[in-house]
């Protein structure tokens, strides 16, 4: 198998849903029973006396025309009734009555009633043939959906690992060898040409090209990546080719742990489920209480006829199919609206308590900021411009791999009058914490920090004194410029905020959550970022053990806390909060401390979350509310709590309500697909705004 590899025993997981009431069944399952029983149920519908009273019209008469309603009826009951029956079985040894057993309850007592009628015992009118075979097919119909749901999130993964190239072109001995992937082993070399996908998760060891990541971020914008870069199996080296040093093959990748984050969610129970098996439970009493009670009293009025009739009605239109896809569907559906908005759900719970979260705890590197140093201002000397300053920095720095070096000769290169100058160094030496030297156009160029100040004796100048000043206070990492052993200008370099940053937090203080944040930074570096967002509360130099007592603290004041990391050195902190949110899955997706994972590295997928889980309450709400209701009338109604006054529920009209009842519950729980869940949408930002490029100050470490 190709990709066999990918899926790595997931396969059979995804393909057969093993929680709760479905155990074993799969949805290839339910689809084929629901199928057949639909076009048997035809036949019984059209020659059952009842529906043909019911819509006037006269029934088609031949030889053994008055058989094909009891044996299709029977077919469909053993046949498609039969995953039905066996969970009732399963519910009554472990006694534990729920949904299946409701429903099993329901379809024996129509069958046994139907075929009663049909040899004539006893002279009753019970003809549930028709009630019987409508009765499967919709449960059929109602499990096979919520299974499809279900298996969605699970599908679309699938198809992602399914973009697996069959094989990969090995390196070995300088030579390419094409190989299944299948064959792969970490450590081993490939090549990966332009156009073509990483065949599985490994690190870059040469070469530079762009990566379309967007199955594992949903950021259609490629990313450039270069040697000792990390790239994610699946993705695609847009416009060079590569060589990728192989680091996690087969469950170990990161698509292998999306996929079992969705199969865990899935099989992970919930308050709202347990809400659902509960008032399943309690109808099931009420359904056989009443069922007795009707039996009971019109024998004691006189009309045993009467009394069979009508508690064979109360029994059959008792069954719970709205109930039981209220919830589980409005689940499968979130569940599966997440993962293909980038919100992979691991706890089912988290969803839930979403909605209820009063204050957003945002970890500050990596989440709120980009975790990348980037340059945020200059600071020649008189008579020194600012593309000189820069070329002359960038070209000491143009052989060093620290990330400082990585940032100026970035800006350097955007920087017109900098890159005209096209300066290149030469004899380079790095000393580590201190800074760089290098011969640059016949002079010798030094870029380091106060420790390399201090040890040459060189104080700053004062025509740029002020402004390195203001950057010191805001917690900036400074880098000074040195040419033939005199400053010639000052570097500010700060990790740079998120351009989504601000609008998260704005868009979240907008839905009543207070906004905090957590960082080991300096307080002033800190308190600079969280002045620059508007943020509500700030704990600084506060140590990565030290995290979760922090949510404590905040849950102490009464507070339900979300806490949002990127899943490191945050993980007691997300296991701490109500809902534990890790940002920038990417091949993180293993962690195991956090309730859901966001895909992407925006802070406004929060947003996303809860929106979903008010959606989502609002729906199981809503289905709750309206099966319960309808069996709360319509069993007294059917067993005839109005026939004094002339208003009695027959069986075909409490059929028919039965059946509207599931209809609205499934397109109530539908509606979730039309929710917008995008972030940027939520935040209320433009596409425009998402692609400006935006740089705030935060912090650095200088070198």
């Amino acid at each position: 198998m190709p990709h066999e590899h990918a899926h790595s025993g997931l396969d059979e997981e995804h393909a057969v849903h093993t929680h709760g009431e479905h155990a074993g069944h799969s949805t290839a399952m339910f689809k084929n029973k629901f199928w057949l029983s639909l076009v048997l149920s035809v036949p019984v519908v059209v020659f059952s006396p009842m529906v043909g009273h019911l819509l006037g019209y006269q029934l088609p008469q031949f030889p053994g025309s008055a058989w094909i309603s009891p044996v299709l009826g029977t077919v469909i009951f053993f046949y498609g009734g039969m995953p039905f029956l066996k969970g009732g079985l399963t519910e009554l040894r472990s006694r534990q009555p729920g949904m299946m057993l409701l429903i099993s309850m329901a379809i024996t007592v129509a069958f046994v009633a139907s075929w009663i009628t049909t040899l004539g015992i006893g002279g009753f009118d019970l003809d549930f043939w028709w009630e019987l075979a409508l009765l499967v097919v919709i449960m059929l119909l109602g499990h096979w959906m919520e299974m499809r749901a279900l298996g969605a999130a699970s599908s679309a993964l699938d198809a992602l690992a399914a973009l697996l190239p069959d094989e990969a072109e090995k390196i070995l001995d300088g030579d390419t060898v094409t190989v299944p992937i299948a064959e792969l082993a970490v450590g081993d070399v490939v090549l990966v040409r332009s156009g073509a996908r990483v065949p599985a998760d490994g690190q870059i060891v040469e070469g530079t090209a762009e990566f379309d990541e967007s199955m594992i971020t949903g950021e259609s914008k490629a990313v450039p990546r270069t040697t000792g870069d990390k790239v994610v199996a699946g993705t695609v080296a847009t416009d060079n080719t590569v060589r990728v040093r192989i680091e996690a093959v087969g469950s170990n990748t990161a698509l292998a742990g999306i996929q079992r984050m969705v199969a865990d969610a899935q099989a992970s129970s919930s308050r709202a489920q347990a809400l659902a098996d509960r008032a399943a439970a309690w109808l099931f009493w009420f359904a056989l209480a009443a069922g007795v009670l009707t039996a009971i009293v019109w024998t004691l009025l006189g009309s045993p006829d009467d009394a069979v009739v009508r508690t064979v009605t109360v029994l059959v239109i008792a069954c719970p199919h709205a109930l039981g896809l209220a919830i589980p569907l409005v689940i499968a559906i979130s569940t599966e609206r997440a993962a293909r908005s980038g919100v992979l759900i691991k706890n089912r719970l988290a969803l839930e308590r979403m909605r209820t979260i009063d204050v957003v705890l945002f970890d500050k590197t990596g989440t709120l900021t980009e975790g990348a140093h980037a340059l945020t201002g200059t600071a020649p000397v008189p008579g020194v411009s600012e593309g000189q300053l820069l070329a002359w920095a960038a070209a000491a720095e143009a052989d060093s791999e620290h990330p400082v070096a990585r940032a100026i000769v970035t800006a350097a290169t955007a920087h017109p009058e900098a890159a005209r100058l096209g300066l290149r160094g030469t004899d380079f030496t790095a000393a580590t914490g201190r800074g760089v030297k290098a011969t640059v156009d016949g002079a010798e160029i030094l870029v380091g920090g106060p420790t390399m100040l201090r040890e040459l004796g060189v104080a700053t100048p004062a025509s740029i004194a002020a402004q390195t000043q203001a950057w010191s206070d805001r917690g900036a990492g400074i880098l000074h410029v040195l040419r033939n052993g005199e400053i010639i200008g000052a570097l500010a370099l700060e990790d740079q905020v998120r351009p989504e940053s601000r609008d998260a937090v704005r868009a979240l203080q907008a839905r009543g959550k207070r906004v905090a944040m957590i960082t080991g930074d300096a307080r002033q570096v800190a308190e600079a970022v969280g002045a620059e967002l508007g943020i509500d509360e700030v704990f600084a130099e506060v140590l990565p053990q030290d995290k979760d007592t922090k949510v404590t603290e905040l849950q102490s004041r009464g507070m339900t806390v979300a806490m949002v990391g990127d899943g490191v050195n945050d993980a007691p902190a997300l296991a701490r909060a109500e809902v534990g949110i890790a940002i920038g899955a990417g091949t993180d997706v293993a962690m195991e401390s956090a309730g859901v994972v966001l895909a992407s590295n925006d802070p406004r997928a929060v947003l996303s979350m809860i929106e979903l889980s008010q959606a989502s309450y609002r729906k199981m709400v809503q289905n709750l509310a309206w099966a319960t209701g309808y069996n709360i009338i319509a069993v007294p109604l059917a067993a005839g709590v109005l026939a004094p006054w002339g208003i009695l529920l027959s069986p075909a009209v409490g059929a028919v309500l039965m059946s509207v009842s599931t209809i609205v519950v499934a397109l109530n729980a539908q509606l979730l697909r039309r929710i917008n869940l995008d972030p940027a949408h939520l935040a209320g930002t433009s596409t425009d705004n998402d692609r400006r490029a935006v740089e705030q100050p935060a912090t650095a470490t200088a070198r």
